[in-house]
């Protein structure tokens, strides 16, 4: 469906402006059924950080079952095993990394699209935020990125949509196989060439830390999904969402362009801190949540609810559910709040994807007579536990 602009509404809860886009659709939930949810920014934090916990979201517990054989992906390891793993590709995402090496790739990158879009006057915007994000996350994950658009297709069909509620047997196996149909595709029109041309001439990216660590093809092929909806699917749904804010709202376009780069990047936390990409993260409780909190039992599956975080008074302030440049935030909370997680699982992609969006969108919105001619569709993907943005139409002069 197609979501029209529509009068600001105020917040049932805080009162004061509500001004979230894609907060009605997180009803969609998850892939699990979670024991119990958190309802503060201090609760959800806690459990994040509390280390008596294992994943349970994104298939955690349902992969966990049938793959105990291969090695886990760094987003289901824990403790130990996800620290040593976590410090060996660190090196991919340090500040002086993301503002150099991926500085460059990411402003070619930006003005090839916005330029070509430029040129033929009008797009989708979730097209280019694609592309873009699939190219700057495949450079570091070592896919072959000579094929983007090719590579785009093959992501985009495997995330987007396809796990939602099924009733019926063969219902589920359609969507099974078809699932099926899509990872093989993907291993042998990009991971197995990656790995191949890899083993030939070694990288500085993270396919060649692996076959280095002596990862089979299948486990490679999970961590590259993994990379695939963390670093190209979450980013192209924020790009999009943080470009319908501002296009809708000249004030909010108007202080992005006027700001200098960390100001940009402080007004896109603030978008993210109201519209999480990942509504939901899910823990299994190993132990009861130590500390004051202790309706959080051992065993438990927990939802930490991420929006319900972002838009905690205590934390955030006034007017929670509005967009407030320069919005004054301790750094005990950080602007973005939980929405990239926290804990030992805390996003490690986070600055490379504020930086894209933020050189991306400085680009774009500063072309003249920008607008956006069709808002986009939202739907709720259940596996990311987040939106997603389709069909969004840009034009300009």
């Amino acid at each position: 469906m197609s979501v029209a602009t529509t009068p600001e509404t105020a917040c049932p809860v805080h009162g004061g402006p509500d001004q979230r886009k894609s907060a009605r659709l997180a009803a969609g939930g998850g892939t699990i059924a979670p024991d119990i949810s958190t309802a503060t920014f201090d609760q959800a934090r806690a459990v994040l950080r509390s280390g008596h916990t294992s994943q349970a979201g994104f298939l955690a517990e349902q992969v966990g079952r049938i793959s105990k054989p291969m090695r886990q992906p760094i987003l289901y390891l824990e403790g130990e095993a996800h620290r040593v793993q976590r410090s060996a590709t660190a090196r991919f995402f340090t500040p002086r990394v993301v503002t150099t090496r991926y500085r460059d790739l990411m402003v070619r990158l930006s003005d090839d699209l916005v330029g070509g879009f430029r040129k033929k006057k009008r797009a989708r915007l979730d097209d280019l935020s694609l592309e873009l994000a699939v190219a700057v996350a495949g450079d570091i994950v070592g896919l072959n990125t000579n094929d983007i658009r090719g590579l785009s297709k093959r992501l985009d069909a495997f995330f987007t949509g396809g796990f939602e509620k099924t009733s019926g047997k063969w219902a589920a196996i359609k969507r099974i196989v078809h699932s099926q149909v899509r990872v093989f595709a993907f291993y042998y029109r990009d991971v197995v060439p990656a790995i191949r041309a890899r083993k030939k001439a070694r990288q500085d990216d993270v396919i060649s830390h692996l076959i280095d660590e002596g990862y089979t093809g299948r486990e490679i092929l999970t961590e590259c999904l993994v990379y695939g909806a963390a670093g190209m699917a979450t980013t192209r749904e924020f790009i999009v969402m943080a470009a319908w804010h501002m296009l809708e709202r000249e004030e909010l376009r108007t202080a992005f362009l006027a700001a200098d780069e960390s100001g940009k990047i402080a007004l896109l936390e603030e978008l993210l801190r109201l519209e999480p990409v990942v509504g939901f993260l899910f823990r299994r409780m190993k132990a009861d949540l130590p500390g004051d909190d202790a309706s959080i039992k051992a065993g438990e599956a927990v939802a930490i609810d991420v929006r319900a975080a972002n838009t905690d008074e205590a934390a955030f302030g006034a007017c929670p559910h509005a967009v407030e440049p320069g919005r004054k935030v301790s750094a005990k909370y950080g602007n973005a709040g939980l929405s990239f997680g926290d804990g030992e699982h805390r996003c490690p992609g986070a600055q490379v994807a504020l930086y894209e969006t933020c050189l991306f969108l400085e680009r774009l919105l500063a072309t003249p007579g920008l607008k956006l001619e069709r808002a986009p569709d939202i739907k709720w993907n259940r596996l990311v536990t987040g939106y997603e943005l389709r069909n969004a139409v840009i034009t300009c002069d």
